[in-house]
């Protein structure tokens, strides 16, 4: 087989994007909630121009590398 090397797909998020959107993670959540959703986390990396646009399910794999302690304590992040 002669197949070219592949290199899979480009990351999403930078460095620097995934840095700022886990500090934001690290806030209090926004007021009238508990803790930060995924969909309320990329809303706010858009609304801070971080990114143009982001999906939560982006949100939620760069998170889960982070090993956040998402859902627990106020600076958790909630799937729903």
């Amino acid at each position: 087989m002669d197949e070219k090397l592949r290199q899979g797909a480009r990351p999403r998020l930078t460095d620097k994007q995934q840095a700022h959107l886990v500090a934001v993670a690290c806030t209090d959540a926004p007021e009238g909630r508990a803790r930060w959703t995924l969909q309320l986390l990329a809303d706010k990396a858009v609304e801070l121009k971080f990114v143009d646009s982001i999906a939560r399910e982006t949100v939620r794999q760069m998170l889960k590398k982070t090993n956040l302690n998402r859902g627990f304590g106020n600076n958790g992040v909630s799937g729903v």
